[in-house]
């Protein structure tokens, strides 16, 4: 199967569908489900900065050969020691682009953005323990396992462990 050749864009006010559905449609986001949403937010947050603020933001994964969106990259903001910015991303595909090797790509594209874009050392990850296919994305991103978060997230009526992946500015950047 050839590589499906993909590249990030701004959110656009079309987009919005996609994000109400992840936020209506519990079996669409996967291990990520966490109960239905407001469905005006997207509405909301694309009026007030087109979903690229200050302390997160979106991007759209448009596979360029369809012409269509296939999900999209997140960012947002932390620290550490009240100085140590960083920003932590994510990831959501529709099914239908799952396991074609948008998720990496796009992941590692999202991180030379913010590297220069932003003055950030750190990027990272958290996965679940179960989620065998991001795990090996974020590695093929050029992410690291830094180790188990334990119980750090309560999901399906308990809490659970999940898995914390980084990628440092000086670390080499995978080919895309």
């Amino acid at each position: 199967m050839a590589e499906l050749a993909i590249r990030l864009r701004p959110v656009v006010e079309d987009d919005l569908t996609m994000f109400r559905r992840f936020a209506t449609e519990p079996g669409l986001i996967g291990l990520d489900w966490a109960g239905f949403r407001d469905v005006q937010a997207p509405a909301r947050r694309f009026a007030e900065d087109g979903y690229l603020g200050p302390e997160d933001g979106r991007l759209m994964v448009e596979v360029e050969q369809a012409g269509v969106a296939a999900g999209f990259v997140s960012w947002g903001a932390g620290t550490y020691g009240g100085v140590g910015r960083y920003w932590e991303i994510g990831i959501a595909l529709l099914p239908e682009w799952r396991g074609r090797g948008i998720g990496w790509r796009a992941q590692a594209m999202l991180c030379d953005y913010l590297f220069a874009h932003t003055p950030v050392q750190r990027i990272q990850a958290g996965t679940h323990a179960e989620n065998i296919a991001e795990q090996r994305s974020l590695t093929k991103a050029g992410f690291q396992l830094e180790g188990v978060i334990r119980a750090c997230e309560f999901r399906a009526g308990q809490w659970r462990d999940g898995q914390l992946y980084s990628r440092l500015r000086d670390d080499p950047a995978p080919s895309t």
